[in-house]
């Protein structure tokens, strides 16, 4: 469920000029996971509570299976990490979707009163971009049979603007994320659909019992195109549907995970869409407003053994230090999680088995995934929050209840070791782990900027949970923030590279991946041992690109802080 080709340009290359400097070494290789955790739950201490509402259980509606999602973004600009739950009740439901703030002392206040994001319906995922280039993060809520985009007005008000946008997507919308396609100044968007799932066909299982239909019951669906074209004569930003044009109307599936990035070296976004069930696509931009689907090309469209399996997460990270971003995403229980990683520049090949990642007796049907440096040693690490989607052994019935006790399963986490292997260290971190839950969205963020990455864990039909990252003796650290100050708003699509001490590291800047999510959207860098940085490249989303040897103030480019770079203001690169 939910189950010829071209030669590419060469990397980026990091830090030329600076003595001594070149890719990252091979690092020994780490033994197993020590006991202590690296994240402990503190959702009752931090002010949210919030219990996802997936609607009356009995009649298998497939939607509730699926959702929901949620967001991180400083709304109100002060600097702050702020968090947007849904919920999936169904439109007539009193459940609503819930806005928490974060206040200077590290809790979160409810302030969904008056914000109109307090939105009842069958609510998926979350999308988070300033979509008109005013300095504040508007919002885009997927759902089942519609999308809306929130308009942040200031003051802890948005306002809709979904049809006077022109956004109208009336399909069963899951994952969304935003990227300058056209490289314009302009996010636009792209939002996956799912299937045209019929409520009156039941489904059952091989034993007979009434359970949630798989996506093969239905056919797939459009993933939706929507360029940006800047502010009208009314004053309010316009969307057009590329859908057809573009060329993605030509190949439907049932899309749930979704992530954009420059997969083949040109320095231009693409759309890389996990399907459920069928092979997956990649969307090669053309650089004309067209795309064309190159997974198979590419080596993204099968896992190694020519399988399509049931793609829901998606997550990117350089997992070898080799400067290239791999592909990691999550299949069902009875399936393998791949890694593809990618070598050389746009050739991607399933290396799960050798990462390790294969190797663990206790699987799970994984939909939220992210890539993150847990413990800032310098590798990443990986999460994965699971739940199933079929009827299954009962887990944590006294908590879930008899029905939703059926699909709950514990999430994972593993530890990233020497040449992109992982161990898994599951045990370790039982608090994150948990006995058993319908989870779904998983989002990474350094909620108080200490340098450690957090965990927020969306459920079905259960409670959202905050996860502190206690992860001890962390290495040395950096946060980057790349800022447009002509567009002002943050560079989604940048590709950020610290280089110092003959290591280089490399991140990817959009906060829409995982499942459902968004994402922070500043790059995080584990450092290790490494206390000085020689300097930070930065490639731009308009192709530009930039070397900065220190911060805007004139001091030297610190280890860990959370530090912003400014477009225009680094010394030009050719």
């Amino acid at each position: 469920m939910i189950g010829s080709h071209r030669l590419l340009l060469a990397l980026l290359l990091c830090c030329a000029g600076i003595s001594g400097c070149h890719p990252a070494p091979s690092v020994p290789t780490v033994g197993e996971p020590t006991a202590p955790p690296w994240f402990q739950d503190i959702t009752a201490e931090s002010g949210i509570d919030f219990v996802h509402d997936a609607g009356p259980t009995g009649t298998f509606f497939l939607p509730q299976i699926v959702g929901s999602g949620a967001a991180v973004l400083d709304f109100d600009g002060d600097g702050l990490l702020d968090l947007y739950l849904l919920t999936n009740g169904g439109p007539e439901s009193r459940s609503k979707n819930q806005l928490f703030k974060r206040l200077p002392d590290g809790h979160f206040k409810n302030v969904s009163d008056g914000s109109h994001l307090d939105i009842a319906g069958h609510n998926m995922g979350a999308a988070v971009a300033d979509v008109d280039n005013d300095g504040r993060p508007d919002i885009l809520v997927t759902q089942y049979r519609g999308a809306r985009l929130f308009h942040n007005e200031g003051g802890g008000v948005f306002r809709d603007i979904s049809k006077q946008a022109g956004i109208d997507n009336p399909l069963w919308g899951t994952s969304a994320a935003f990227a300058d396609f056209d490289r314009d100044g302009w996010l636009d968007l792209v939002i996956v659909n799912y299937v045209d799932y019929d409520p009156s066909r039941p489904c059952n299982n091989g034993r007979g019992q009434r359970d949630f239909c798989g996506p093969n019951a239905f056919d797939g669906s459009t993933t939706k195109l929507f360029r940006n074209r800047g502010l009208g004569a009314d004053g309010c930003v316009h969307f057009q549907d590329l859908t057809a044009s573009s060329g993605l109307a030509g190949a439907p599936g049932p899309g749930l995970g979704v992530v954009c990035a420059d997969f083949n070296g040109d320095g231009w976004p693409d759309i890389f869409v996990a399907n459920d069930g069928k092979p997956n696509h990649l969307w090669i931009n053309q650089k004309n407003n067209t795309f064309k689907e190159e997974a198979m090309p590419h080596g993204l469209a099968y896992d190694g053994a020519g399988h399509a399996q049931a793609g829901m997460g998606v997550a990117l990270g350089d997992v070898d230090g080799d400067g290239l971003f791999d592909v990691f995403v999550t299949h069902l229980t009875e399936e393998t999680n791949t890694l593809w990683r990618q070598h050389p520049s746009g050739m991607f090949r399933d290396r799960t088995l050798a990462s390790g990642l294969a190797q663990t007796q206790a699987r799970g049907t994984g939909f939220g995934v992210v890539f993150g440096d847990f413990n800032c040693d310098g590798r990443l690490d990986l999460a994965v929050a699971n739940g199933r989607v079929h009827r299954g052994p009962p887990r944590n019935e006294a908590v879930l209840g008899s029905f939703w006790a059926l699909f709950g399963e514990r999430n994972r986490l593993w530890e990233g070791a020497d040449n992109g292997r992982f161990h898994d260290r599951t045990d370790a971190d039982p608090g994150f782990a948990g006995d058993g839950a319908v989870s779904r969205g998983l989002i990474v963020a350094d909620l108080d900027d200490d340098g450690g990455l957090d965990l927020i864990v969306t459920a079905a039909a259960g409670p959202a949970r905050v996860f502190r990252n206690v992860a001890p003796q962390r290495g040395h650290w950096l946060s980057v923030r790349a800022w447009e100050p002509k567009f002002k708003r943050d560079a989604y699509g940048a590709v950020a590279t610290v280089c110092s001490q003959g290591k280089t590291w490399r991140r990817w800047l959009n906060p829409g991946h995982s499942f459902l999510c968004s994402n922070d959207p500043r790059a995080h860098f584990g450092l290790g041992e490494v206390e000085r940085i020689d300097a930070i490249d930065l490639a731009w989303p308009d192709g530009s690109r930039e070397r900065f040897h220190k911060l805007s103030s004139g001091k030297p480019i610190p280890v860990d802080k959370a530090i912003e770079l400014r477009h225009g203001e680094g010394e030009a690169l050719p």
